[in-house]
């Protein structure tokens, strides 16, 4: 099938109108079905949290990391979430404006963090609207099938984390050289 752009270009050497011979299949790319999996769910949640809270799925991840681990600085957060520390910081700005978190005294960055009355409680009303995506999600599977999806993206990600600092490390070899 021959593609053409709006400006007319099809026609022009340099254009390409075929698909090319060798791409990925995406029915069966998995890091692009994993995305869409989860790019649906954060924006199921995002649009509900945001609709119901006036906060966002970043907000509600800080939130529900305080929830778990009282205490957790803004630097561990980023790492334990998965997030860029530039979203946190911004995250932490928010809730703290609308004392749901408070910050102990530490270097920027390392300030022990934790959830207020008024946090614990949007973290009471928010967790809902994130386990509903879950159970959307695993509504068609059994137990055994769960088990085994967690088992799965649990290795999934522990690969990840290791191919991850793998790459850091060399990224710090390669700049040691220079």
């Amino acid at each position: 099938m021959a593609h053409t752009t709006a400006g007319g270009d099809a026609g022009r050497a340099d254009v390409v109108t075929e698909p090319l011979p060798d791409t990925i299949d995406p029915d069966h790319f998995t890091p692009r079905l994993l995305a869409l999996v989860s790019n649906a769910l954060v924006w199921r949640e995002s649009h509900e949290l945001r609709r119901r809270y006036g906060l966002g799925t970043n907000d509600w991840r800080v939130i529900s990391t305080l929830a778990v681990n009282p205490g957790m600085a803004a630097t561990d957060i980023a790492a334990y979430a998965a997030l860029n520390k530039a979203v946190v910081s911004k995250s932490v700005a928010t809730l703290l404006e609308r004392r749901l978190i408070v910050l102990s005294d530490g270097p920027r960055g390392s300030r022990p963090m934790y959830l207020t009355r008024a946090g614990a409680e949007m973290h009471d009303l928010m967790l809902p609207i994130s386990l509903r995506g879950q159970e959307i999600v695993l509504s068609h599977l059994d137990g055994d099938e769960i088990a085994r999806l967690n088992d799965l993206l649990q290795r999934l990600l522990d690969e990840t984390r290791a191919l991850m600092t793998l790459e850091s490390e060399a990224l710090v070899d390669g700049n040691a050289d220079s």
